[in-house]
Protein backbone atom coordinates (compact mmCIF):
# COMPACT_ATOMS: atom_id res chain seq x y z
CA UNK A 1 0.00 0.00 0.00
CA UNK A 2 2.83 2.35 0.84
CA UNK A 3 4.43 1.59 -2.55
CA UNK A 4 1.17 2.32 -4.39
CA UNK A 5 0.76 5.65 -2.60
CA UNK A 6 4.25 6.64 -3.63
CA UNK A 7 3.66 5.67 -7.26
CA UNK A 8 0.42 7.62 -7.63
CA UNK A 9 1.58 10.53 -5.52
CA UNK A 10 -1.15 10.28 -2.90
CA UNK A 11 1.43 10.40 -0.13
CA UNK A 12 1.88 14.14 -0.88
CA UNK A 13 -1.80 15.08 -1.04
CA UNK A 14 -2.47 18.19 1.02
CA UNK A 15 1.24 18.99 1.31
CA UNK A 16 2.14 22.53 0.23
CA UNK A 17 5.39 24.53 0.48
CA UNK A 18 4.01 26.22 3.59
CA UNK A 19 3.84 22.79 5.24
CA UNK A 20 7.62 22.76 5.44
CA UNK A 21 7.73 26.25 6.97
CA UNK A 22 5.45 25.67 9.94
CA UNK A 23 7.23 26.17 13.24
CA UNK A 24 4.21 25.93 15.53
CA UNK A 25 6.08 23.31 17.56
CA UNK A 26 8.41 26.11 18.70
CA UNK A 27 7.22 28.42 21.47
CA UNK A 28 6.57 32.01 20.51
CA UNK A 29 9.56 33.38 22.52
CA UNK A 30 11.83 30.89 20.76
CA UNK A 31 10.53 32.00 17.35
CA UNK A 32 11.14 35.64 18.25
CA UNK A 33 14.66 34.78 19.41
CA UNK A 34 15.35 33.01 16.11
CA UNK A 35 14.18 36.08 14.21
CA UNK A 36 16.67 38.24 16.13
CA UNK A 37 19.43 35.69 15.54
CA UNK A 38 18.94 35.54 11.78
CA UNK A 39 18.51 39.31 11.48
CA UNK A 40 21.80 39.77 13.33
CA UNK A 41 23.43 37.10 11.18
CA UNK A 42 22.25 38.86 8.02
CA UNK A 43 23.85 42.14 9.11
CA UNK A 44 27.05 40.32 10.10
CA UNK A 45 27.25 38.69 6.66
CA UNK A 46 26.80 42.08 4.99
CA UNK A 47 29.66 43.45 7.07
CA UNK A 48 31.80 40.46 6.07
CA UNK A 49 31.05 41.28 2.43
CA UNK A 50 32.13 44.87 3.11
CA UNK A 51 35.36 43.63 4.70
CA UNK A 52 36.03 41.41 1.69
CA UNK A 53 35.42 44.33 -0.67
CA UNK A 54 37.76 46.58 1.32
CA UNK A 55 40.51 43.98 1.12
CA UNK A 56 40.01 43.63 -2.63
CA UNK A 57 40.29 47.39 -3.04
CA UNK A 58 42.87 48.36 -0.42
CA UNK A 59 44.55 45.09 0.64
CA UNK A 60 43.78 45.57 4.34
CA UNK A 61 44.03 41.95 5.45
CA UNK A 62 47.09 40.97 7.44
CA UNK A 63 48.29 40.10 10.88
CA UNK A 64 46.62 43.19 12.34
CA UNK A 65 43.17 42.18 11.11
CA UNK A 66 43.89 38.61 12.24
CA UNK A 67 44.68 39.76 15.76
CA UNK A 68 41.68 42.10 15.71
CA UNK A 69 39.40 39.27 14.65
CA UNK A 70 40.67 37.00 17.41
CA UNK A 71 40.45 39.81 19.97
CA UNK A 72 36.86 40.65 19.01
CA UNK A 73 35.84 37.01 19.29
CA UNK A 74 37.44 36.55 22.70
CA UNK A 75 36.08 39.85 24.00
CA UNK A 76 32.60 38.99 22.76
CA UNK A 77 32.72 35.62 24.49
CA UNK A 78 33.90 37.19 27.77
CA UNK A 79 31.49 40.13 27.76
CA UNK A 80 28.28 39.21 29.61
CA UNK A 81 25.01 39.59 27.77
CA UNK A 82 22.99 42.44 29.24
CA UNK A 83 21.16 45.55 28.03
CA UNK A 84 24.09 47.67 29.21
CA UNK A 85 26.61 45.78 27.05
CA UNK A 86 24.36 45.33 23.99
CA UNK A 87 25.95 48.06 21.85
CA UNK A 88 29.45 46.99 22.85
CA UNK A 89 28.75 43.40 21.85
CA UNK A 90 27.21 44.53 18.57
CA UNK A 91 30.40 46.48 17.90
CA UNK A 92 32.56 43.45 18.68
CA UNK A 93 30.50 41.27 16.35
CA UNK A 94 30.77 43.92 13.64
CA UNK A 95 34.55 44.08 14.06
CA UNK A 96 34.84 40.30 13.89
CA UNK A 97 32.65 40.17 10.78
CA UNK A 98 34.67 42.85 8.97
CA UNK A 99 37.99 41.20 9.78
CA UNK A 100 36.77 37.75 8.76
CA UNK A 101 35.48 39.16 5.50
CA UNK A 102 38.83 40.82 4.89
CA UNK A 103 40.57 37.50 5.53
CA UNK A 104 38.57 36.01 2.64
CA UNK A 105 39.55 38.83 0.31
CA UNK A 106 42.62 37.12 -1.16
CA UNK A 107 40.69 33.93 -1.85
CA UNK A 108 37.78 35.79 -3.43
CA UNK A 109 40.17 37.90 -5.50
CA UNK A 110 41.86 34.78 -6.84
CA UNK A 111 38.49 33.24 -7.69
CA UNK A 112 37.40 36.41 -9.51
CA UNK A 113 40.64 36.33 -11.50
CA UNK A 114 39.98 32.72 -12.54
CA UNK A 115 36.24 33.04 -13.19
CA UNK A 116 33.99 35.70 -11.63
CA UNK A 117 31.05 33.29 -11.74
CA UNK A 118 32.72 31.06 -9.15
CA UNK A 119 32.02 33.55 -6.35
CA UNK A 120 28.31 33.71 -7.18
CA UNK A 121 28.14 29.92 -7.45
CA UNK A 122 29.84 29.51 -4.07
CA UNK A 123 27.46 32.05 -2.53
CA UNK A 124 24.39 30.27 -3.92
CA UNK A 125 25.76 26.90 -2.85
CA UNK A 126 26.46 28.16 0.65
CA UNK A 127 22.97 29.62 0.87
CA UNK A 128 21.45 26.32 -0.27
CA UNK A 129 23.46 24.31 2.26
CA UNK A 130 22.70 26.69 5.12
CA UNK A 131 18.97 26.95 4.40
CA UNK A 132 18.59 23.20 3.88
CA UNK A 133 20.41 22.20 7.04
CA UNK A 134 18.72 24.93 9.06
CA UNK A 135 15.26 23.78 8.00
CA UNK A 136 16.23 20.17 8.64
CA UNK A 137 17.25 21.13 12.17
CA UNK A 138 14.20 23.30 12.92
CA UNK A 139 11.67 20.83 11.53
CA UNK A 140 13.17 17.73 13.14
CA UNK A 141 12.41 16.45 16.60
CA UNK A 142 13.94 18.53 19.36
CA UNK A 143 17.40 17.48 20.54
CA UNK A 144 17.67 14.92 17.72
CA UNK A 145 21.00 16.34 16.52
CA UNK A 146 22.59 17.26 19.82
CA UNK A 147 24.45 13.95 19.85
CA UNK A 148 26.60 15.39 17.05
CA UNK A 149 28.44 17.64 19.49
CA UNK A 150 30.98 15.06 20.63
CA UNK A 151 31.43 13.59 17.17
CA UNK A 152 32.04 16.97 15.54
CA UNK A 153 34.48 18.07 18.23
CA UNK A 154 36.43 14.85 17.65
CA UNK A 155 36.27 15.40 13.88
CA UNK A 156 37.68 18.93 14.20
CA UNK A 157 40.49 17.59 16.37
CA UNK A 158 41.09 14.89 13.77
CA UNK A 159 41.40 17.51 11.03
CA UNK A 160 43.90 19.42 13.14
CA UNK A 161 45.98 16.27 13.67
CA UNK A 162 45.68 15.49 9.96
CA UNK A 163 46.99 18.93 8.99
CA UNK A 164 49.86 18.64 11.47
CA UNK A 165 50.70 15.17 10.24
CA UNK A 166 50.60 16.20 6.57
CA UNK A 167 53.07 18.98 7.29
CA UNK A 168 55.40 16.67 9.21
CA UNK A 169 55.21 13.72 6.81
CA UNK A 170 55.04 15.77 3.64
CA UNK A 171 51.87 14.30 2.10
CA UNK A 172 50.17 17.67 1.86
CA UNK A 173 48.07 16.81 -1.18
CA UNK A 174 46.11 14.01 0.48
CA UNK A 175 45.85 15.91 3.74
CA UNK A 176 44.54 18.98 1.93
CA UNK A 177 41.86 16.95 0.11
CA UNK A 178 40.66 15.28 3.30
CA UNK A 179 40.68 18.54 5.22
CA UNK A 180 38.82 20.37 2.45
CA UNK A 181 35.97 17.94 1.93
CA UNK A 182 35.92 16.73 5.52
CA UNK A 183 35.77 20.31 6.78
CA UNK A 184 32.91 21.06 4.41
CA UNK A 185 30.87 18.18 5.82
CA UNK A 186 31.78 19.06 9.40
CA UNK A 187 30.71 22.71 9.18
CA UNK A 188 27.51 21.75 7.37
CA UNK A 189 26.76 19.42 10.27
CA UNK A 190 27.61 22.23 12.68
CA UNK A 191 24.72 24.19 11.17
CA UNK A 192 22.43 21.38 12.33
CA UNK A 193 23.99 21.27 15.78
CA UNK A 194 24.24 25.01 16.37
CA UNK A 195 20.66 25.60 15.24
CA UNK A 196 19.29 23.06 17.69
CA UNK A 197 21.52 24.40 20.44
CA UNK A 198 20.11 27.88 19.80
CA UNK A 199 16.56 26.52 20.07
CA UNK A 200 17.24 24.54 23.23
CA UNK A 201 19.07 27.42 24.93
CA UNK A 202 16.25 29.80 24.04
CA UNK A 203 13.70 27.36 25.46
CA UNK A 204 15.75 27.32 28.68
CA UNK A 205 15.76 31.13 28.84
CA UNK A 206 19.25 31.80 27.41
CA UNK A 207 18.57 34.32 24.64
CA UNK A 208 21.96 35.68 23.63
CA UNK A 209 21.21 36.31 19.96
CA UNK A 210 24.61 37.92 19.32
CA UNK A 211 26.58 34.87 20.42
CA UNK A 212 24.21 32.63 18.45
CA UNK A 213 24.73 34.76 15.34
CA UNK A 214 28.51 34.56 15.86
CA UNK A 215 28.40 30.75 15.90
CA UNK A 216 26.34 30.61 12.70
CA UNK A 217 28.55 33.23 11.04
CA UNK A 218 31.62 31.06 11.59
CA UNK A 219 29.78 28.09 10.05
CA UNK A 220 28.62 30.06 7.00
CA UNK A 221 32.03 31.60 6.25
CA UNK A 222 33.76 28.24 6.66
CA UNK A 223 31.32 26.59 4.23
CA UNK A 224 31.68 29.43 1.73
CA UNK A 225 35.48 29.33 1.77
CA UNK A 226 35.60 25.58 1.26
CA UNK A 227 32.99 25.58 -1.47
CA UNK A 228 34.88 28.32 -3.28
CA UNK A 229 38.13 26.34 -3.06
CA UNK A 230 36.38 23.23 -4.40
CA UNK A 231 34.97 25.23 -7.32
CA UNK A 232 38.37 26.76 -8.07
CA UNK A 233 39.98 23.34 -7.94
CA UNK A 234 37.41 21.89 -10.34
CA UNK A 235 37.82 24.87 -12.67
CA UNK A 236 41.59 24.35 -12.73
CA UNK A 237 41.13 20.66 -13.51
CA UNK A 238 38.77 21.46 -16.38
CA UNK A 239 41.23 23.98 -17.79
CA UNK A 240 44.03 21.43 -17.53
CA UNK A 241 41.98 18.81 -19.38
CA UNK A 242 41.09 21.36 -22.06
CA UNK A 243 44.75 22.28 -22.59
CA UNK A 244 45.73 18.63 -22.85
CA UNK A 245 42.94 18.00 -25.33
CA UNK A 246 44.02 20.95 -27.49
CA UNK A 247 47.62 19.82 -27.32
CA UNK A 248 46.67 16.33 -28.52
CA UNK A 249 44.70 17.77 -31.43
CA UNK A 250 47.66 19.92 -32.48
CA UNK A 251 49.98 16.92 -32.28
Amino acid sequence: MDFVERMVGRRWEGVTPSTFLKFSHLARPVQQHLQRVYATLGVALLLSAVGCFLDLQYNIAGWITGLASFGCMVALSLTPSSPQTLNKRYGLLAGFSLCQGAALGKLVGLAVHINPGLVLTAFLGTSAVFVSFTLASLLSARRSFLFLGGWLASAVMGLFVLRLGSWLVGSRGLGFEMELYGGLLIFAAYVLLDTQLIVEKAAAGYTDHIKAALDLLVDVLAIFARLLIVLMKNQAQREERRRRSEKKRRD
